[in-house]
């Protein structure tokens, strides 16, 4: 016979392989008495499993929905098809990466070494079509993670834009997932000061084993706060330009934080930027909105030659 503790797993484990259960096949499983199924039972629901019991010959037991959720057992195949649906869904643009995330840290924090090989072997043997962003390595988000959750210092290695690489010591505070990448705000150590890394420059992070209290975040969104430095970090090419569309509406056309100054109600000062004047131009051209360069000569030139390719574009479609 089962221990306890055993017995109650085994029994909760059956109870999520089947709808119902009667009293003589959980004691014919479990290899004891129905007074101590209905004993084992009892002790399921005062742990905040909602075990629902049907009287007659047709009746038995089942595992309800309850008001909260309580801890499920997973055999093998189940833990390891699930580490890698939430590997998927991680690093995928469906509002639950964050998520995910958190839930995969928790999972892998508890796979033994064995199941760890074989969701290593099913991410090693899956391709997936490549795309303009590098491929992100889960098991260094998941260290990310892992060392967010535990309060837990981290030191790795940070390829710079540029291509220098360096040594960070850092405290995580949050992950952001922006598009296809993951950034990582941190308290760099040496620094003394915010900084926000991408995850897929990170080398392996290494545990320090050494805990640390979480900061106060410099704004109340973090989202906000970790694009906005990002995005303006990135800018090599700054413009100013008027819009004539009101600023809420700017706003919500605009998905990335920018400096808009409102004018009047049907118009407002917009300062942003790109990596080069031509992509700005054609991202503000999305706008659908009438703009006018204020300081940027290098846009005016660039809203130039993508007149003059549009009318080109255009000439061409009427001509044939």
């Amino acid at each position: 016979m089962l221990e306890t503790s055993a017995r109650l797993l085994e029994l909760l484990s059956l109870l999520q392989l089947k709808r119902d259960w009667t009293s003589s096949e959980l004691a014919g499983r479990l290899d004891v008495s129905t007074r101590t199924v209905r004993a084992d039972i009892g002790k399921l629901r005062s742990l905040g499993y909602p075990v629902d019991a049907r009287p007659g010959v047709a009746g038995g037991y089942r595992l309800a929905a309850g008001t909260a959720m309580p801890p499920l057992l997973l055999d093998d195949d189940e833990a390891v098809a699930v580490a890698v649906g939430l590997g998927a869904v991680a690093t995928q643009r469906l509002g639950v990466e964050e998520t995910a995330l958190t839930a995969l840290a928790k999972l892998e924090q508890v796979l033994p070494s064995r199941l760890r090989r074989r969701v290593e072997a099913v991410r090693e043997a899956t391709s997936v079509v490549p795309g303009a962003e590098p491929p992100l390595d889960l098991s260094v988000l998941g260290a990310v993670a892992a060392a967010i959750r535990g309060h837990e210092r981290l030191r790795f290695g940070y390829t710079k834009p540029g291509g220098s690489e360096g040594a960070r010591h850092a405290e995580p505070q949050r992950l952001v997932s922006w598009g296809p990448l993951w950034y990582l705000l941190a308290w760099d150590l040496d620094r003394d000061d915010w900084r926000v890394f991408r995850v897929d420059r990170m080398a392996p992070p290494a545990p320090t084993g050494a805990r640390f209290q979480p900061r106060a975040i410099p704004e109340d969104n973090v989202v906000e706060y970790v694009v906005g430095r990002v995005s303006k970090a990135a800018w090599k090419y700054r413009a100013r330009v008027l819009v004539h569309a009101p600023a809420a509406e700017v706003a919500a056309k605009i998905p990335i934080p920018v400096d808009i100054e409102v004018v009047d109600e049907s118009t407002c000062h917009v300062e942003l930027g790109s990596d080069a004047p031509d992509r700005l131009a054609l991202w503000m051209a999305q706008l659908d909105v009438d703009i006018e360069v204020i300081d940027g000569d290098g846009l005016a030139v660039a809203f130039d030659r993508l007149a003059t390719r549009f009318r080109r574009a255009a000439g061409g479609a009427s001509t044939t």
